[in-house]
């Protein structure tokens, strides 16, 4: 099927199934996707059948079991999941959970961290539970799960390269500690012990924590601004920018490969190139691959072109 390609990464619309099977072993930096989620109520992510819950997990591990090889070897796999609730139940699902367990115990991938992202956007669903019959608190956290096949988990990651700013509180500390602290040093409750000196290093910035809180509302960017200017209809599922941008720079350096396995409308693939890593977006949707072009076209006119060229079949080569 038609895709395209961009300075640094193509667009394959496949299955990711079979893509997998053809990129060489060890290759991959960074898998970093979200894939269609488990939910009772259908919903159009991607032209494939609804999977049924009970074989969502199933369903799920083989492409995890394909990616396995072609990981590189302190390479990292992060997965966006959500949780579902049960049909007709108020009671959440543990598909999540079962999937985490069989991704170590069947697949052999070590766990590096379980990340939350907080959706402060979020709407507050399921309306069933949360609106109507407000029994239950709506759910704005997504689970990243972030795996390896690193023995030792030591992948590759470097958290000075996704610092959070200073509070205004804590720069004050740095810059004139001896305020805060009189004499030398001073001994928590906890028994640690900080010093003037300790202090006093600027690190350029705080450690992430696993909680990150990005909103999920654009709604000006090219993607969808060429969708609605053409009456296409905008993928239903997307994450945002700074999310992927967040484990892109966490976890890969330039010219590193970066692959998502569910491309939708193709955030990694512009995280990736606008970061200069190598990129490769897969989807069995040939409309979401013309439609997630917009993310690299200058304006709606080439927008157009290079969407009816992709939906007629045709490859499309874009040159910067």
């Amino acid at each position: 099927m038609a895709g395209y390609n961009t300075q640094y990464g193509r667009f394959i619309c496949d299955s990711s199934l079979n893509v997998l099977d053809s990129l060489e072993d060890n290759s991959i930096n960074l898998i970093v996707t979200s894939p269609p989620f488990s939910n009772q109520r259908k919903k159009k992510y991607t032209n494939f059948d609804e999977v049924p819950q009970d074989e969502y997990v199933d369903w799920l591990l083989q492409f995890a079991k394909k990616a396995y090889n072609k990981l590189a070897p302190n390479g990292s796999l992060v997965i966006d999941i959500r949780s579902a609730y049960e049909k007709r139940k108020a009671v959440e699902s543990l598909y999540p959970y079962e999937f985490l367990l069989k991704m170590v115990k069947e697949l052999n991938y070590n766990l590096c961290q379980t990340v939350y992202w907080n959706n402060t956007s979020a709407l507050p669903l399921p309306i069933q539970y949360v609106n109507i019959e407000k029994i239950r608190l709506k759910n704005s956290l997504n689970m990243n799960m972030w795996f390896t096949k690193a023995p030792d988990g030591r992948c590759k990651a470097d958290n000075k390269k996704v610092l959070n700013p200073y509070s205004s509180r804590m720069q004050k500390f740095i810059d004139k500690p001896e305020s805060f602290i009189k004499g030398e040093q001073v001994t928590r409750p906890s028994g640690n012990v900080l010093t003037v000196k300790s202090w006093r290093k600027d690190n350029g910035g705080a450690i992430a924590s696993n909680l990150l809180s990005y909103p999920n509302s654009s709604s000006n960017d090219s993607y969808q601004r060429f969708c609605k200017e053409l009456n296409i209809k905008l993928h239903p599922a997307r994450y945002p920018y700074k999310l992927i941008e967040f484990w892109v720079n966490f976890l890969t350096d330039e010219n590193d490969l970066v692959v998502d396995i569910f491309g939708g409308s193709n955030t990694t693939g512009k995280v990736a190139e606008d970061l200069k890593r190598r990129w490769i977006s897969i989807d069995i949707s040939q409309e979401y691959a013309a439609s997630s072009i917009f993310r690299f076209c200058d304006n709606l006119e080439q927008a157009k072109m290079f969407y009816d060229r992709i939906m007629s079949g045709e490859d499309v080569i874009i040159k910067k």
